[in-house]
């Protein structure tokens, strides 16, 4: 079959609101002023089909929204930056998928957020014919779509590796559930995972980021990155293990940032490069991320991205 796309980014889509930082969260009936509130794209499906068209991959979303205005919103962002829209469906019924994204300044971020059209999405959108049709299946936001099991996920990695189309997982924990059961259901069909520190804490019970990628690792992901914000990134993998730092820049807001290392890891995956340029890329891509509000406002560019690359190099050591 012919291949249509670099990657399919299949998963939560999302209309997030957000403000530019503030100073503080005001007291019950109180009030705190900030500099912008604004309506942007977010889940981790559509932030990554973003950042890999602004690296010039070819890239559709797999997902659902809802028949409102913020789906409209989703629908035109979308398509305005040139990821391909075929495959995201229309819920009547359903609201689109909505988080309210609160930044204060100097403190991570906090986040409220409904589940919408994505509670009903479960991987029956995604035929073998079309995951046959990408280069990299990326699925984003496991565990935060209620209708997509285990089951749904090893699914569709199964049909992946049967169409030698390599995937990459990525997650979002909702709460203090243990989803690790399911998680070791899917990870033996996973070839990149791709969690943060935190989600590794609770997923492992485990405190050090390279313990908790060897554990990953040992459940039969082929490769795996903690992404640990300040503290750079960690990856284990068969034949090597790699610990990297960070790349200095001005950080605004964080929001997005792990969507935006997904897609720089994917844009190397594609372009045949090492695991440490891989790891390279997808920092390089994150810090540029975090130095704007919004999920995929200031990501960079396949231009700037490779200026920013000739310029800064990332610390990496073997260990």
């Amino acid at each position: 079959m012919t291949v249509s796309y670099d990657c399919l980014c299949a998963g939560i889509v999302v209309a997030d609101f957000l403000c530019a930082p503030v100073s503080h969260v005001p007291e019950a009936g109180g009030v705190v002023m900030t500099d912008a509130i604004s309506l942007a794209i977010g889940g981790c499906a559509s932030n990554v089909a973003v950042d890999l068209c602004r690296l010039e991959k070819k890239v559709s979303v797999a997902g659902r929204i809802g028949s409102d205005l913020p789906g409209r919103f989703v629908r035109e962002e979308l398509a305005r930056a040139a990821v391909d829209i075929g495959h995201l469906i229309e819920t009547p019924g359903a609201q689109t998928s909505s988080t309210l994204v609160i930044n204060v300044r100097g403190q991570d971020r906090r986040f409220i957020h409904a589940f919408g059209a994505n509670a009903l999405f479960d991987g029956a959108e995604i035929s073998r014919e079309l995951i046959a049709q990408a280069r990299v299946l990326y699925l984003g936001g496991f565990f935060l779509m209620p209708a997509f099991s285990a089951e749904c996920g090893v699914r569709l990695f199964q049909l992946a590796r049967e169409a030698n189309v390599p995937t990459v997982l990525d997650v979002v924990i909702p709460d203090q559930k243990n989803y690790r059961a399911q998680l070791d259901q899917v990870l033996p069909w996973t070839d990149v995972f791709l969690p943060n520190a935190d989600e590794g804490r609770l997923l492992t019970g485990l405190a050090d980021p390279l313990e908790q990628a060897r554990s990953f690792h040992a459940a039969g992901a082929k490769t795996v990155v903690v992404t640990c914000g300040a503290e750079g990134a960690v990856l284990v993998a068969k034949d090597q293990t790699l610990r990297a730092g960070r790349f200095p820049v001005e950080f605004v807001d964080g929001t997005g940032s792990g969507d935006a290392f997904a897609a720089g890891y994917i844009s190397g995956m594609l372009d045949g490069f090492s695991l440490a340029r891989c790891l390279e890329i997808g920092s390089a891509l994150g810090a540029s991320c975090v130095r704007r509000s919004g999920a995929t406002t200031g990501v960079f560019s396949r231009t700037e991205l490779e200026s920013f690359l000739s310029q800064n190099r990332l610390a990496i050591a073997r260990l």
